[in-house]
């Protein structure tokens, strides 16, 4: 199954199109997309009736798969490589901050570069389908809903400022956080351990790998977290980035106004981010 936030609207996705499921389920299911993760397989079992696609499907227009979640938890340092390009060892476990939701936005977006070192890192999103308390990692792809594509933009100067790191308010500006358009449930993927993923700057790939190179597979993250809180429906797992960072450029290199990111997970989508001139007072 495919699903889409359309104009804040839930929609299935049909071959190129879509459909608005509370219209299509005669009300049995919520326009609401966030509601879709509280009875996420009742939805996809109704999902598997519907055939044919009624209206064309706009990714411009959409929003953040999962708008409103309990809790996002994102993981650092989750690829060996990206570790070492910022000079740290491989955790001996997930290190984990959290993103706040202020920041989310959809898939096709502008985002007002702030004074500081705007950088740029690619990652894979998932989400929690149902409840999980102590879930094993053999078990762990039972409680993912699906899959989406994410940009955890990073204020690198107010990341490190005071000596103590800053990460989840450096990732949380204003569309910091974009996602989508698509979220794809495991069953639809080829190989849901093992995607390619990448960013471009401009056209220049600047970020190239595959999931199946984190430290910390989705199922193992989903035992870890699960272990030490209980995981909600809709709740949100930024699951780390892999190298080619522009922090650990020589020199550093970073986003700069009228630049266009483009990020990609296959088989699931690609975000286009345009970087604009900051519009606040004082900018």
């Amino acid at each position: 199954m495919r699903i889409a936030n359309i104009d804040g609207r839930l929609k299935l996705l049909i071959g190129t199109g879509a459909v608005d499921v509370e219209h299509a389920s005669g009300s049995r299911f919520s326009a609401d997309p966030q509601a879709a993760y509280e009875d996420f397989e009742s939805l996809r079992a109704w999902a598997e009736t519907v055939t044919e696609s009624t209206e064309p499907f706009e990714p411009e227009r959409a929003g953040p798969p999962v708008p409103a979640p309990r809790q996002v938890f994102a993981i650092g340092l989750n690829y060996r490589e990206h570790a070492a390009e910022a000079g740290e060892a491989a955790p001996d476990k997930p290190i984990v901050f959290t993103k706040y939701i202020s920041s989310f936005s959809g898939p096709v977006t502008e985002v007002e570069l702030p004074s500081g070192a705007v950088d740029w890192e690619v990652e894979l999103v998932a989400v929690i389908g149902k409840t999980a308390r102590n879930v094993s990692a053999e078990h762990g792809w039972d409680y993912v809903a699906g899959l989406t594509v994410g940009q955890d933009i990073s204020e690198r100067a107010l990341q490190m400022h005071g000596g103590s790191p800053q990460w989840s308010l450096a990732k949380s500006l204003p569309g910091f956080s974009p996602m989508g358009a698509v979220l794809v449930t495991p069953d639809e993927l080829p190989d849901c351990n093992n995607l390619h993923i990448g960013c471009a700057i401009n056209g220049e790939v600047v970020q190239d790998s595959r999931t199946s190179l984190m430290i910390y597979p989705v199922p193992d993250l989903i035992a870890y977290l699960s272990g030490l809180v209980t995981l909600y429906p809709g709740d949100v797992i930024f699951t780390g980035t892999p190298s080619g960072v522009g922090v650990a450029r020589k020199p550093p290199r970073f986003l700069r106004v009228g630049e266009h990111l483009r990020s990609w997970v296959e088989h699931i989508g690609t975000l286009d981010q345009r970087l604009v001139a900051s519009k606040s007072i004082g900018a």
